[in-house]
């Protein structure tokens, strides 16, 4: 039912709210970079992650919805819903998330710092994977299994963002804890570079401009915790990724994660639809 609700809502955004302001939404799925939301706005969007597994394992769409509110210039917060279906294995509710993030500095620098701050509210089904931290795979027993194991997690993440020329350079330093369990700090990392296919604005409103297609690539994965590195459990992969402003408050992108190491699903598809509001004047 979480998986029709969101393709429900997903073709919702596509055929009732057309606007003439554009969209703001960042290209990568899960690398941060320095732009918040904008005071006042909501962006409500639904995403998918589907993992196509090794070793006969079964695939999986873990999908997600999201409220990104503006409270202030230096402060967006953000909730999440999410799920996942699997064939043959189950499907469930997998949990929630509140997210903040905090810029410190006003003004665009060469180096721009942002301060994220997360809770989890989640179960071990959990397959959205909008971070990757420690090491070792996916559990893959059966679903009904896996959502009565839950957990309370905390997740920090330094954010360094930098505009060169025409292009965006984001590096995400992540550390986790799980409050649940004594399983120490779990680390992780993500880097995200991206561009405009043009960058000269034709003056006009259209869909089909170079300037509102976005290609870049993210690199992401664990790097073990506190108890132990354990290199050769670690996942990390590499995706290229493409976003779409329609120009008219709508954005869409996607990617295909290759998965680089043994642990690794060998793909991951992604995909997102984002639509962006004013709520109140500023």
């Amino acid at each position: 039912m979480f998986v029709r609700w969101c393709v429900g809502l997903a073709l919702l955004l596509v055929i009732c709210f057309i606007s003439p302001t554009s969209a703001q939404d960042r290209a990568y799925f899960v690398t941060y970079d320095h732009y918040l939301e904008e005071p006042g706005n909501l962006e409500i969007a639904v995403a998918t992650t589907t993992g196509m597994p090794k070793r006969d394992q079964p695939a999986y769409t873990a999908p997600w919805l999201e409220l990104e509110y503006g409270l202030t210039g230096w402060w967006t917060g953000e909730l999440y819903l999410e799920g996942v279906t699997t064939r043959g294995n189950g499907d469930a509710f997998t949990g929630w998330r509140f997210e903040n993030r905090f810029r410190p500095l006003k003004s665009e620098h060469r180096i721009n710092p942002v301060i994220y701050v997360e809770y989890e509210n989640i179960n071990e089904a959990s397959r959205i994977q909008k971070e990757i931290v420690g090491a070792g795979g996916l559990e893959f027993d059966p679903i009904a299994e896996l959502k009565d194991e839950h957990a309370h997690e905390l997740e920090v993440k330094l954010i360094l963002s930098s505009a060169v020329g025409d292009w965006n350079v984001a590096e995400n330093l992540i550390v986790e804890r799980n409050l649940s369990k004594s399983e120490g700090f779990e680390f992780g990392y993500a880097l995200g570079v991206s561009r405009p296919l043009g960058t000269i604005a034709s003056g006009t409103s259209c869909r089909f401009c170079r300037e509102n297609v976005r290609l870049g690539a993210e690199l992401y994965g664990g790097l073990g915790s506190s108890v132990e590195f354990a290199r050769s459990e670690q996942r990390h992969f590499l995706a290229p990724v493409v976003n779409w402003n329609l120009g008219n408050r709508i954005s869409v992108k996607a990617s295909v994660g290759f998965g680089l190491t043994d642990t690794t699903d060998r793909y991951l598809l992604r995909f997102g639809l984002a639509y962006e509001f004013p709520v109140r004047s500023r």
